[in-house]
């Protein structure tokens, strides 16, 4: 037996569990916590995929149990998160959409195009480089980010403070925007550069070592604020500079 070959699964059942707990925790109201354990699921994402590169660990059931996993840790759990985001900033309001609980069901649309994203990821084969749409983990560190920024940030010292982003993601509207907007981005056709890095060369990964360096400075500046500033700057990055050819 080559246990070699069961490192990669046993990291994206890791990422299953993360987005498991994630759940149970959005169903008892912490959506702190679920926010980290999305955070916790990607780098179990990120991990499986650099061991199976490594390992030369490669395998349709991996392959199947990845995107599995995928679905429940960045589909359903940040769905769930907007369900619930949406539900508490709709509260009292005059729209009848949201007075009637109609418009927190559009989170749904998260896990709805996660699943078409990922089924696409399967099949298309333009995307053994970069992606076609916006990957899911992406899409979901940024929904799984607005619970850290409403719920850790006050408490935290970021050296150039936002004072209006906690107004700014807990209004409804806004909220709604970016579900459907992000939505779109899964499974549009997009180029969006991937992450992984085949070689150190700057030539080859000038995009990628100008994200990070940029991403850096963003963190030390606004601290947990900075995270959904990073996505958004990945989405930008990506459709100015990877829709040539």
């Amino acid at each position: 037996m080559n246990i070699r070959q069961y490192i990669p699964n046993t990291l994206t059942t890791l990422n299953l569990i993360c987005g498991l707990v994630s759940l149970t925790m959005v169903l008892s109201g912490n959506l702190t916590g679920a926010g980290v354990m999305i955070f916790l699921a990607t780098i179990f994402d990120f991990l499986d995929g650099a061991m199976a590169r490594l390992l030369k660990a490669y395998s349709e059931l991996g392959k199947q149990l990845d995107s599995l996993a995928d679905l429940v840790s960045f589909g359903v759990a940040p769905g769930l998160i907007m369900y619930q985001l949406l539900s508490i900033s709709c509260t009292g309001s005059c729209n009848i959409f949201e007075r009637l609980s109609i418009t927190p069901y559009l989170a749904l649309l998260i896990p709805v195009c996660s699943a078409l994203r990922l089924a696409k990821f399967n099949v298309d084969l333009r995307q053994e480089v970069n992606f076609i749409g916006l990957p899911t983990p992406a899409n979901a560190i940024f929904f799984a980010s607005i619970p850290l920024v409403l719920n850790v940030q006050p408490q935290l010292f970021s050296l150039l403070p936002f004072p209006w982003i906690t107004g700014f993601f807990s209004n409804s509207r806004i909220l709604t925007i970016l579900v459907i907007f992000f939505s779109y981005l899964l499974i549009s056709e997009f180029r969006i550069f991937s992450m992984k890095f085949k070689s150190l060369s700057w030539k080859e990964n000038k995009v990628r070592y100008s994200f990070l360096i940029i991403s850096l400075i963003l963190l030390v500046l606004f601290s947990i604020n900075a995270f959904p500033m990073i996505i958004i700057l990945y989405v930008l990055m990506s459709i100015f500079l990877m829709q040539e050819g």
